[in-house]
């Protein structure tokens, strides 16, 4: 139940009110930004909520149980802070989103509506459209430990024990060019083709400097080298940009390895029976399926 302040109160009810939305934006990195749709800018809570973004929001449709509600943010890309290569380049991905009603003339009286968290963010001709899903999306993600033929792990992180930092995982490199999804690079060193796919591209400076992106496939010659990449990077990318670029891992037990020495680490089950052993039929021509290991 919301706890509203007699005045608050009043202004509801009453027939003409001074109200207006203000959205408080705060990124990954302790980035915090504020957009209102008053026409001057308003200032609480230590956040200057910036007039004339173009920023409008729909009303977040919910329902009875923990399905998650779902909204809509647009906007043109009129405020400085907005940038269109930050939003191509997954800056905004999973920001959290409060939305105020606050009384303009009064910014003391104010309502929190809701929280909600960005997810996809899509480009129009001259607009933006952010969704903004409800807090009851997290019941939505995988909670607990997946048993899969792969490895469930993240490479890098503390269950998978890799440290990318050791020397042969890494290396710099220098854009030559990029044309048609592919970037041709001068690496620092000479890598065995695949080596990254998979893996992390990072730019240092330029337009995308901070930027990461996931390596599609990598191709190797001599020290120069082709890495097309999923998602292209939201700014120019020109020649002369300078990169790191970090090892991949395709999950299989023999990567694991051979190419990290890791296998102790491996978090998935290579041996696990797959549907063609639970729709498969006893045969005198088959291996006996008395429970035992197929491995043995």
């Amino acid at each position: 139940m919301l706890n509203l302040s007699p005045s608050m109160l009043a202004k509801l009810e009453s027939r003409a009110t001074s109200f207006c939305n203000c959205w408080r934006l705060a990124r990954r990195g302790g980035v915090v930004m504020g957009f209102t749709d008053h026409d001057r800018d308003l200032s609480f809570n230590g956040v200057t909520f910036s007039a004339g973004a173009g920023l409008s929001a729909s009303q977040l449709e919910s329902g009875l149980g923990l399905a998650p509600g779902t909204a809509e943010a647009s906007g043109a890309l009129t405020d400085d802070s907005l940038r269109e290569a930050d939003l191509l380049n997954g800056l905004y991905d999973g920001a959290s989103v409060e939305t105020w009603l606050v009384d303009w003339r009064n910014v003391s009286d104010r309502l929190l509506l809701d929280v909600s968290t960005i997810g996809e963010v899509r480009r129009g001709e001259f607009v933006f459209h952010a969704e903004l899903r409800s807090a009851a999306h997290i019941f939505e993600q995988q909670q607990g430990r997946a048993f899969q033929r792969g490895c469930s792990a993240e490479l890098g992180d503390a269950r998978c024990g890799v440290n990318l930092a050791t020397a042969g995982l890494h290396t710099t490199g220098t854009v030559v060019s990029f044309a048609g999804g592919v970037m041709t690079l001068d690496l620092a060193a000479s890598f065995v083709s695949g080596f990254f796919t998979g893996g992390v591209l990072e730019f240092t400076n330029g337009d995308n400097a901070g930027v990461r992106l996931t390596v599609k496939s990598h191709l190797q010659e001599a020290s120069r080298a082709s890495i097309a990449l999923w998602t292209p990077p939201g700014a120019m990318v020109i020649a002369g940009d300078a990169v790191s670029v970090t090892a991949g891992c395709d999950k299989s037990p023999s990567t694991c390895q051979t190419r990290f020495n890791n296998i102790v680490n491996y978090r998935g089950f290579p041996h696990m029976p797959g549907n063609d052993r639970v729709i498969a039929y006893p045969s005198a021509l088959a291996p006996a399926m008395d429970g035992g290991s197929f491995f043995r």
